[in-house]
C-alpha cells in the first residue's frame, strides 16, 4: 500500500534520524530537557506547582508571566527560593498578550501597556535565570483583525522594547498561534518572517507549540525541522490538548524531528502546556485548580513522553 503524503514525510524523518543514530550516535547521548508551562494550573501558590513537577521528575518550569502591573506578579527572591527547594530551575518565562497589552493594537494605550509589560517581565526573567520569554505579536483570544495595519504596528511595537533583550540576554521567542485564536503569526514561516520584518537581534527565536502547528503546518515535523536552531522552546499537548498519549499526535515523529535539530541541547525545552480545547485559554490563570486532577495530569504528561522518547532512542 502506498503511504499518504503525511505519512512519506514521517518516514523521511525517521530515516534521517536512524542515519544521525548510526554516524552520530553522540548526538543521542543527552535526553531533550522536559519542563512545564504552570499558567495552566490556575491560582495554586507556586510552591503546590513546584512539588508536583518535582514529583514528577519535571527539572524545568516555564513561569507565568504575570507582571501585569508594578504591583503584581512573582518577586524574584522568593520565587529562587521556592524553585530552588524542589530542585526545579527556570527554563523560560511564557509571556502573556492579550486584548489589554496587545503589540499590534489599534489603540495606542494597548501598544503602550505591552512595552511596560514588557519593561517588567524581561528584567525578572533575567533576574531568576529565564533563558527566554514568549512573545505574540497580536493577541490570544482576539481572532478577529482590527484593520489591515496588525502587522505594521506590531513589528513597530516590539522594535520599542527590543533593545531590553539584548541588554538582559534573554532570547524573544515569537509564538505562532493558530487562527481561531490570534490574527498574526500562525505558521514557523510567518514567525521567521516576522521576526525578519522586526530585524533586530533581540529577536531571533521560535516557540514552536504542536497544538496550534496541526491546525496551521502541513506537518509538524517538517516545520520543526525547518525551525532548526530558531527554536528554542516547544509547548506540548496531544492532538486534544490534553496530556500527551490521550490523543492521536504523532509523538515519535516530533521526537526524532527535535533531535535532528540538536534540541537536545542545554537551554532548549520540550514544555507540556495542556490546556484544553477551546478559542481562548487565558481564563485558565484564574482558575480554581484541582490538585488531584493536576496530579494526575503531570504524571502521565512526564510518563508518556518519556517513554516515547526512550521507544524512539531505541529503534534501529
Amino acid at each position: 500500500m502506498k503511504l499518504q503524503a503525511y505519512q512519506q514525510k514521517s518516514e523521511k524523518i525517521r530515516q534521517s534520524f536512524l542515519e544521525l543514530k548510526k554516524k552520530h550516535p553522540e548526538r543521542l547521548s543527552r535526553k531533550l530537557s522536559l519542563s512545564w508551562s504552570n499558567w495552566g494550573f490556575g491560582i495554586e501558590p507556586l510552591s503546590t506547582s513546584a512539588a508536583r513537577l518535582s514529583r514528577a521528575g519535571i527539572r524545568f518550569i516555564e513561569l507565568h508571566g504575570n507582571h501585569y502591573g508594578p504591583a503584581l506578579g512573582y518577586r524574584a527572591k522568593e520565587t529562587l527560593k521556592i524553585l530552588g527547594d524542589n530542585g526545579i530551575t527556570v527554563g523560560g518565562i511564557c509571556g502573556m498578550f492579550s486584548a489589554d497589552n496587545d503589540l499590534s493594537s489599534n489603540r495606542a494605550i494597548h501598544r503602550q501597556a505591552a512595552v511596560d509589560y514588557l519593561e517588567r517581565e524581561v528584567p525578572f526573567a533575567a533576574e531568576v535565570g529565564a533563558g527566554y520569554i514568549l512573545v505574540v505579536p497580536a493577541a490570544v483570544g482576539r481572532p478577529q483583525a482590527y484593520d489591515a495595519s496588525e502587522l505594521e504596528r506590531s513589528v513597530e511595537t516590539l522594535r520599542l522594547a527590543a533593545d531590553l533583550f539584548v541588554k538582559h540576554k534573554v532570547k524573544a521567542a515569537i509564538e505562532p498561534i493558530r487562527a481561531a485564536e490570534t490574527t498574526l503569526v500562525h505558521t514557523i514561516a510567518a514567525a521567521k518572517a516576522y521576526i525578519a520584518a522586526v530585524s533586530h537581534p533581540g529577536v531571533k527565536h521560535i516557540n514552536g507549540d504542536v497544538y496550534h502547528m496541526q491546525a496551521e503546518e502541513s506537518h509538524i515535523g517538517e516545520a520543526l525541522v525547518d525551525a532548526g536552531d530558531m527554536l528554542v522552546n516547544l509547548h506540548m499537548a496531544d492532538s486534544n490538548r490534553t496530556a500527551p498519549g490521550m490523543g492521536s499526535m504523532d509523538l515519535d515523529t516530533i521526537i526524532r524531528a527535535l533531535y535532528l535539530i540538536g534540541f537536545n541541547t542545554e537551554g532548549r525545552y520540550v514544555t507540556p502546556e495542556p490546556l484544553g480545547p477551546g478559542g481562548d485559554p487565558y481564563p485558565a490563570m484564574y482558575g480554581k485548580p484541582d490538585g488531584k486532577a493536576l496530579d494526575e495530569l503531570v504524571q502521565q504528561t512526564a510518563r508518556c513522553f518519556r517513554e516515547r522518547e526512550d521507544e524512539v532512542l531505541a529503534e534501529n
